[in-house]
């Protein structure tokens, strides 16, 4: 089922949210529709064409939520990149290791899980660092800044009605702390609206 991608007033990419609640936004005048897919949806009173892309109206500001530990925000958090040989894989073949094994007290956590490739997993099992030859590429840490990370899963393969949106938003391309470079933003998307810095203005083709 089609995903809509929110934007902030500023037209910066905020969440991806379910059809069903952009056209609740939408009813209630909450959103504005800057993209659409081909589909149409039908009720009683009323016949649209599928939003894509909408953007809030309005500023609003709420307290940031704190980020889920679980398996698809380590791999956010990591870049989809294996922690030891370095190389990026889909999140099929990818898999979480402790750091510090468990029979060593190795506990389920920020800081000592990674995201590893299948070989590299096999090849570690259950020793330690040292015990296995084998170094991280970056130590683990729990994210600083709190994103909402589940909801741009989907920014892996975005629609095409994405992109021009998205153009500066890869969430596997910054490194930690370049987040509030505005050239560097694109390692995770906001889960909430920031103060305004300016009046809105659309993206550059």
């Amino acid at each position: 089922m089609e995903k809509v991608l929110l934007l902030k007033a500023t037209y910066e990419p905020l969440r991806i949210i379910p059809w069903q609640k952009a056209v609740t936004l939408l009813v209630l005048g909450k959103v504005e529709v800057l993209e659409e897919y081909a589909r149409e949806i039908r009720s009683v009173h009323l016949t649209l064409r599928l939003p894509s892309v909408v953007r809030l109206i309005r500023f609003f500001f709420h307290r940031r939520p704190v980020v889920k530990f679980s398996r698809i925000n380590i791999f956010i958090r990591d870049r989809f990149r294996c922690q030891y040989c370095g190389r990026s894989y889909p999140e099929h073949d990818l898999s979480l290791d402790h750091v510090v094994p468990q029979w060593m007290g190795g506990q389920k956590c920020w800081e000592n899980i990674v995201t590893c490739c299948i070989q590299c997993n096999r090849k570690k099992g259950a020793r330690t660092l040292a015990q296995a030859g084998m170094r991280l590429i970056r130590k683990p840490r729990k994210p600083a800044h709190t994103l909402n990370l589940g909801d741009i899963i989907p920014l892996q393969a975005p629609p095409p009605t994405w992109q021009e949106y998205l153009h500066h938003w890869d969430p596997r391309a910054a490194g930690p702390g370049e987040h509030n470079d505005p050239r560097r933003y694109k390692e995770e998307i906001f889960a909430t609206t920031g103060h305004p810095t300016g009046s809105p203005h659309k993206p550059a083709p």
